[in-house]
């Protein structure tokens, strides 16, 4: 099929239409890459593909907002690239996906950008979009954020608090990122964890013998997920940013989520299809390639309940997406960490099963309706991303990327029969109600009945726009109603103490720099014999009049009413 779609005319016919907020019984007509129409009874050109969805939803492609293709990551390159990974996303019913450009340290962000476009662009069969990792600090990279957002079409970038020595940033230089995100309109994402402690616990777990994969949940405990998340809203409060946090993992990083959201922060959350239906119980398998196939970072969960939490919090609007975080390696790759789970790498498959998945556990599962589907796994992406109304919903005018979903189908997920890269699949064998039947990508047929017609190279970048509406219009009138102001009143025309030392430090000993006190005999308690007398020169008593007499009545220690 030719990669263009200039002269494709296609009618989705008898379907009901579902979007975020409503679904209707409406026949959709496709022309130009463009959704031309959408209602009953319309007037359509002849010559157009039918395609009937009598008993279907139609429904808007999925963006799926966090994929990592044709990466190389802790020594390891991910087992698929930008061909086979978007042609697995089309089979999946995702229509769109947001790759990671991650630099090295002291790696120009550009330079990374433009290797990452050179790969993508002759391969991706479905449109794509650049997340870049801001991963070390400087005058250099604050300037190429900038030329990143204003002439290359980015729009978000991802900031570590983990992977110490590697990709993370100190305090002050994610307040010092957040800030510049915030006077560029991009979305700042962050990966929150307690880098520092990670470590430490990953040395300590080692120390103990603990070598196997086991030890990547034992070593970053939910409470680091939940300290840090915390830490990173309050950072981002400081620097008046929006902050979208990744891979929520947790009930408790959940939890501080929910308590932002509530006090009116501009917080929006992502958590990924594995996290909210696997728990971390599979890191204690007996078979170590079972195992090791389950490592990511944060880790899946012990805590059975876990994903069902997260699953819920997709429900009810805490967290506002998920994504696949699809970053596939193959078993012989995880065992270079056979000896050492720290070097195992971190990474899941999952951009062909996200949506299945999701409908399974979700829909069917009872935590979200067909509307609320479209918004985690589309429509609130699209928003978020400032791609909204152009993709994320069927209406007259937006991009005709759109799913013809059968919500009877069935299929049993498999490593056997998947088009995604790498030799394990994490949901096999369960079997998901609700299946993608055709894929439509910018207005062409693309998948249809486990068949491609899509070409490499047919997708497109897309250039995202700044200061997306859903984060920054909140934020603006945040800073307008909470802006601090200097008190007006009359200057100070009294007296002044003069400063004494002059030439010394002006301000109070810091805690640092304050002089211990020097220790005594009696164990850090008052030194009695240290007193203020002296035998020379003036008292302290001076002042007090001296009586000339002073009877006593009754000596120290009482009267002696013994004999001597």
């Amino acid at each position: 099929m030719s990669s263009s779609s200039g002269n494709v005319r296609i009618l989705i016919k008898g379907g009901k239409v579902v979007n975020d907020d409503c679904t209707q019984e409406a026949d959709v007509y496709i022309e130009n890459g463009i959704i031309q129409q959408v209602g009953k009874e319309m007037m359509i050109p002849g010559g157009a593909k039918v395609i009937d969805a009598s008993g279907k939803l139609v429904l808007p492609g999925g963006i799926d907002t966090s994929v990592h293709l044709e990466e190389s990551f802790m020594n390891a390159t991910t087992a698929d690239d930008f061909y086979s990974g978007t042609k697995a996303a089309l089979a999946g019913g995702t229509t769109m996906v947001i790759g990671h450009v991650l630099p090295e340290k002291n790696e120009s962000l550009l330079e990374a950008y433009e290797k990452c476009r050179s790969s993508a662009d002759p391969k991706a069969c479905c449109d794509y979009a650049l997340h870049v990792g801001v991963t070390w600090w400087g005058p250099k990279v604050r300037a190429e954020m900038e030329k990143l957002v204003r002439e290359h079409g980015v729009n978000s970038f991802q900031m570590f608090m983990a992977y110490k020595d590697m990709f993370m940033l100190r305090d002050s230089e994610l307040f010092q990122a957040l800030q510049q995100c915030k006077d560029i309109g991009a979305i700042a994402r962050v990966h929150a964890e307690n880098g520092e402690l990670v470590v430490e616990g990953a040395k300590e777990a080692l120390d103990l013998g603990i070598s196997g994969p086991e030890g990547i949940e034992i070593s970053r405990p939910e409470e680091l997920e939940a300290e840090a998340t915390h830490r990173a809203i309050t950072i981002a409060n400081r620097a008046h940013c929006p902050i979208y946090l990744v891979n929520v993992s947790s009930m408790s990083a959940g939890d501080v989520v929910a308590t932002a959201k509530m006090q009116g922060k501009v917080v929006h959350g992502e958590t990924t299809t594995a996290h909210a239906v696997l728990n971390g119980m599979h890191y204690y398998h007996q078979d170590w390639a079972y195992a090791a196939a389950h490592v990511t970072v944060p880790p899946l969960r012990l805590d059975p309940s876990t994903p069902n939490y997260l699953m819920s919090l997709l429900g009810n609007d805490t967290l506002n997406v998920v994504g696949s975080d699809h970053r596939p390696f193959t078993t012989k790759q995880r065992a270079m960490g056979k000896d050492d789970f720290t070097k195992i790498p971190h990474g899941l498959p999952g951009i062909e099963d996200r949506m299945s998945v999701i409908w399974e556990k979700g829909v069917i599962g009872g935590k979200m309706d067909e509307n609320r589907f479209v918004a985690v796994t589309s429509s609130n992406a699209a928003k978020i991303y400032n791609l909204y109304p152009k993709k994320g919903r069927i209406i007259a005018g937006a991009d005709a990327d759109v799913v013809v979903w059968d919500p009877e189908g069935s299929k049993t997920i498999s490593v056997d029969t998947q088009f995604q890269g790498g030799d394990v699949n994490l949901y096999e064998g369960l079997r998901c109600h609700g299946v993608p039947l055709v894929t439509i990508s910018r207005g062409r047929v693309v998948y249809e009945n486990g068949m491609f017609t899509c070409a490499e190279g047919s997708g497109k970048f897309c250039p995202l726009r700044t200061f997306p509406d859903l984060l920054y219009k909140k934020m603006v009138q945040r800073e307008k109603s909470q802006a601090v102001k200097a008190v007006e009143r009359e200057p100070y025309t009294g007296e002044v103490v003069p400063v004494l030392n002059s030439g010394k430090r002006e301000f109070g000993v810091s805690d640092s720099d304050t002089p211990t006190r020097p220790s005594t005999r009696h164990g850090g308690v008052r030194d009695l014999q240290g007193s203020s007398f002296s035998l020379s020169g003036a008292q302290i008593d001076d002042k007090i009049p001296k009586r000339s007499s002073a009877r006593i009545l009754a000596p120290p220690g009482g009267r002696s009413s013994g004999i001597w």
